[in-house]
């Protein structure tokens, strides 16, 4: 993308290396192949840091925290914050809540919730997938029964990532159950995770970490004012969110930042006397994800271009998402090729301890990319809806 460079862009790209060279403290920098490489409290940090900056928040509108940042220098940060080995900083208060509030919320709850966003103190889960609710969200059975200024909530949220660091849960319940259509009776509510009757349980995925959760929700009395927007609009709420959350998911910076770390090390392991990366059979493998990441990066920044500030990303969010989910996928995969016998271990441990991440423990969790925020058979349906008009 440097073709498209203009001399302001360079000028702000110099600005950006300036800033991770001095601000990005060097415990928590990475340099090896790791797609989870940070801890909570890193990414914590990290978050406060360029929330001191001023830069936490470039998707939002100025006048609420935001940048103000052209879709090119959003590009230039993402793709520099990740080749410098920064933390991915988690979405759901950032690109999830924090621009729903800003479309929808009362301007009460944005004085409340906006700041403690950006500053790092308030943090965030998603309490929308149930058993038996997950990609049929509309199914969800989770009740909020209006009893005067309050809200008394009953059911079960899961797959709640993060909800073990989280004070705060935005979460859809049925406040109508007559409704003629499942999504016309449902809200949106945002539920403090120390209320009582709230209780939250681990759940271990199968590369053994501890990333997400059930929620039970048992008589939890939540305010009115806690209601986002109007009641039984929830789904339209959750659409505008998820759009956010996919383009999130698609995570372009990191995968650029992943595929010149798998590059590197084509390039340094060999195969009968060959460097992989001039191996015909696997240069063409690499070659195949390389055009296809291009060509994911052209529609991120096709869609930064189109969408302003807290704007709705609209269908667009699907393929992002479905694309990039796929190339996380097949980059995992072709750095275990390209490890060979090394990759055999759980994770690979080296000089100093650090965690290469083309061990099995990565690519297990590699997993469950084309599965959470929407599986890609899910953004499928949706692209042939809304794209091509099927």
């Amino acid at each position: 993308m440097e073709l498209f460079y203009t001399d302001a862009d360079l000028a702000f790209r110099d600005e950006v290396r300036r800033f991770l060279k001095s601000d990005l403290p060097k415990d928590i920098s990475a340099t090896f192949f790791e797609y989870r490489r940070h801890s909570w409290e890193q990414m914590i940090e990290w978050h406060r840091i360029l929330g001191r900056k001023g830069w936490v928040a470039p998707n939002w509108p100025v006048e609420h925290g935001g940048t103000g940042w052209t879709p090119m220098q959003q590009y230039i940060f993402d793709s520099e914050a990740m080749q410098a080995g920064a933390p991915r900083l988690r979405p759901f208060g950032l690109k999830m809540i924090g621009p729903v509030l800003i479309r929808f919320g009362s301007e009460e709850q944005k004085a409340r919730f906006l700041p403690r966003i950006l500053s790092g103190e308030d943090y965030w889960c998603q309490g929308f997938s149930e058993p038996g609710a997950g990609s049929d969200l509309a199914s969800l059975k989770t009740r909020g029964v209006r009893e005067g200024d309050t809200y008394v909530v009953n059911g079960q949220k899961t797959w709640t990532t993060t909800a073990q660091h989280a004070n705060w849960m935005f979460t859809l319940v049925r406040t109508d159950p007559a409704a003629d259509r499942p999504q016309s009776g449902i809200s949106m509510l945002l539920i403090p995770l120390d209320s009582p009757g709230v209780t939250v349980r681990p759940i271990r995925t199968i590369d053994g970490d501890h990333h997400v959760n059930e929620v039970f929700l048992e008589d939890v009395r939540v305010p009115a004012d806690l209601l986002v927007g109007e009641e039984n609009k929830g789904w339209t709420y959750a659409k505008y969110l998820l759009g956010n959350e996919r383009v999130s998911i698609a995570n372009v910076g990191q995968s650029k930042a992943e595929l010149a770390l798998l590059k590197r090390l084509a390039a340094e392991r060999s195969r009968d006397g060959v460097a992989l990366i001039d191996d015909p059979v696997f240069g063409a493998k690499l070659a195949d994800l390389e055009a296809d990441f291009l060509a994911q990066e052209v529609t991120n920044l096709r869609m930064l271009s189109s969408v302003a500030p807290g704007g709705d990303v609209g269908a667009l969010s699907s393929f992002l998402k479905l694309r990039g989910s796929e190339i996380q996928q097949r980059i995992q995969e072709l750095a275990m090729e390209a490890a060979g016998t090394e990759a055999a271990p759980w994770q690979v441990l080296r000089e100093g301890g650090a965690k290469d991440g083309y061990g099995t423990h990565g690519w297990l969790f590699s997993r469950a990319f084309t599965i959470f925020g929407g599986s890609s058979e899910v953004m499928k349906n949706i692209v042939a809806k809304q794209v091509l008009g099927f």
